[in-house]
């Protein structure tokens, strides 16, 4: 009879425990994949294209360009005598930086995957719940890494003309409190008020045919990314994800959006940059390309190097898959306009 007694206490008391966290299961289970990013076989080299002197394309392309400087010929000014620099105006497309956009904190997709934690708790994890539409909402983070790879390999003679920094983490989202906090965020971007409404929010539907067909955005839209959804907040949170590499794209530009707001990203292109940089808090949205690099490298076919806000449907198939192929990286490149020597 005793032993029934404590049969029966063992077995209200399993009754009564509460259940464990599934979230809590999972935590010791590296859930972090990703692969090195190879700087030869990884790399779309058509996206280096078109190349141009002035105005005139030497290497055409297919994918659509940026205005350049309409004369061969340019003038900068220096500091030293004669105080005016002689050069040739050129233009090219450099790959310029590496985003991980990770649903998991301190998970470094491009750098193999690889979970560098600080030893304490920060952030949560990125998937969220379901929206009354459908689809799920997402949380992710973001590293930003410089990448100049056209530096390392001495493809281009012109220093002058080429990032001459070495491979490094730029930025990582874990530690901006503003990346996961929608009200933080809007400090630094009030004018998400003004187009908080439908009709600005429908209007990014010309944005998506535009860039969709065209390759080239709709002018003046800056607070659309085309078929991704609205660039703000600039954080994580996406309230409906449609695809994981849609959502990660989305990030992407959300991320190079913020950094040029922060005054961490410039204007590269155009006749205003031919001699240095230009300050840019509005994102010049038509100078980047996107190139998915992880887990599978987008290297030729259709839709290589979109542009931001180009629909993903093009290129995403059989590019993302469950478990170990949720991690996203993309290689952004970046047009230059530069004077030459």
């Amino acid at each position: 009879m005793r032993t029934l007694w404590i049969g029966l206490f063992a077995a209200l008391a399993l009754v009564a425990a509460p259940a464990p966290d599934a979230r809590a299961q999972f935590e010791n289970i590296d859930t972090c994949n990703g692969n090195f990013v190879n700087p030869v076989s990884d790399i779309c080299w058509d996206c280096l294209f078109p190349l141009t002197v002035g105005a005139f394309p030497v290497v055409p392309s297919n994918h659509p360009d940026t205005e350049n400087f309409a004369s061969p010929i340019c003038a900068c000014p220096i500091a030293v005598p004669p105080f005016i620099r002689i050069g040739v105006a050129i233009g090219f497309w450099e790959p310029a930086r590496l985003a991980d956009v990770a649903k998991d904190p301190w998970c470094f997709v491009n750098i193999g995957g690889q979970t560098i934690a600080p030893g304490f708790d920060i952030g949560h994890k990125g998937e969220g719940g379901t929206d009354t539409g459908g689809n799920e909402s997402a949380e992710y983070f973001v590293h930003w890494y410089a990448y100049p790879l056209l530096y390392w390999l001495e493809l281009l003679a012109d220093a002058a003309c080429v990032e001459q920094v070495s491979f490094d983490v730029m930025y990582v989202s874990e530690l901006d409190p503003l990346w996961n906090d929608d009200e933080l965020s809007f400090l630094i971007h009030p004018e998400a008020a003004i187009f908080a409404n439908p009709i600005a929010q429908a209007a990014c539907a010309a944005d998506c045919v535009a860039v969709s067909t065209t390759g080239r955005n709709f002018p003046g839209m800056f607070w659309c990314a085309g078929c991704h959804g609205s660039v703000y907040p600039f954080n994580g949170n996406i309230a409906a994800e449609i695809t994981r590499i849609q959502g990660a794209a989305l990030v992407t530009e959300r991320m190079t959006y913020k950094l040029h707001r922060q005054l961490l990203a410039w204007r590269t292109s155009g006749p205003s940059a031919i001699c240095q940089k230009q300050i840019a808090p509005i994102w010049p949205r038509d100078q980047y390309r996107y190139q998915l690099v992880n887990p599978i490298p987008h290297v030729s076919g259709p839709g290589t190097c979109p542009r931001a806000g180009t629909a993903t449907i093009v290129y995403e198939s059989g590019r993302s898959f469950p478990m170990e192929g949720e991690d996203i990286g993309f290689l952004v490149w970046r047009k230059r306009t530069c004077c030459a020597l």
